[in-house]
């Protein structure tokens, strides 16, 4: 329970990818933190790209980057939905300036790359979207997991059970 006494915050949207949001909530929880789901609105039921539900605890507006040891973003087609709330924007900003990590699969980059973190960083993603990572600045590997400083990414839902080993390492400080 290397993680008891962490907070971890999850974004959620419309047609999130089931296993990329999923299996590292999970995993974080196994490790003892706490983890909320954030999405445009409190309490709504967003649903997976498979049809997994996912009710939001919190909108986006009620959270603060402050209260959060890490942040969690999936993959699937809510990144391109979640780039558009300046507040998510905001708080991938303050996580990124507080040095805490972020993790980020597959089309969750998106994310990134609209808050615009990603100049000179070591990242990878699903290879669909690897000219965005790059025309964003990025130095994009296709690797399964790139630990760069805080941020932590990986490609796909094969590369899960590495991804969330990085991101609760990342998160315990080792």
């Amino acid at each position: 329970m290397r993680l008891t006494g962490k907070k971890v915050l999850s974004l959620v949207d419309e047609e999130f990818e089931d296993l990329e949001l999923w299996y590292p909530v999970y995993r974080v929880r196994e490790e003892g933190a706490e983890v909320h789901l954030a999405g445009a609105e409190k309490g709504v039921i967003y649903t997976g790209k498979y049809g997994v539900p996912a009710r939001s605890d919190f909108s986006f507006d009620e959270v603060n980057a402050a209260d959060y040891d890490g942040l969690l973003v999936p993959g699937g087609w809510a990144p391109d939905k979640l780039r558009r709330y300046p507040k998510v924007l905001e708080l991938v900003r303050e996580m990124d300036r507080s040095g805490k990590p972020i993790g980020q699969i597959c089309h969750a980059g998106w994310v990134l790359i609209s808050a615009k973190i990603l100049q000179g960083r070591k990242v990878t993603s699903t290879p669909g979207i690897r000219d965005d990572m790059e025309n964003a600045g990025a130095v994009w590997f296709d690797e399964e997991v790139v630990v760069d400083g805080h941020l932590v990414s990986a490609r796909r839902p094969p590369d899960l059970p590495p991804y969330a080993k990085a991101f609760c390492d990342a998160l315990a400080g080792k």
